[in-house]
């Protein structure tokens, strides 16, 4: 097994699919959605955004935003 530098870490996919299936950090999603990360954050709380909660920090899979926009938008 090759040895992973930490940098590499840095974009974390599910699947084989890896723009898709990209898992987010709220600042990513914040950036992503082009919001500001305290409304992201706020709107994964209130459950109006899908996002898990793991330990103190919400993550945002790229495909289910981009469903979920798609959505709100249409």
């Amino acid at each position: 097994m090759s040895e992973l530098k930490t940098s590499e870490y840095a974009n974390i996919y599910i699947g084989g699919d890896e723009g898709a299936n990209a898992v987010m950090t709220s600042m990513e999603a914040a950036e992503y959605l082009k919001m500001h990360v305290k409304t992201v954050c706020r709107l994964a709380k209130e459950g109006k955004i899908p996002a898990k909660k793991v330990g103190s920090e919400w993550r945002f899979l790229k495909n289910v935003l981009d469903k979920w926009l798609a959505e709100e938008m249409g």
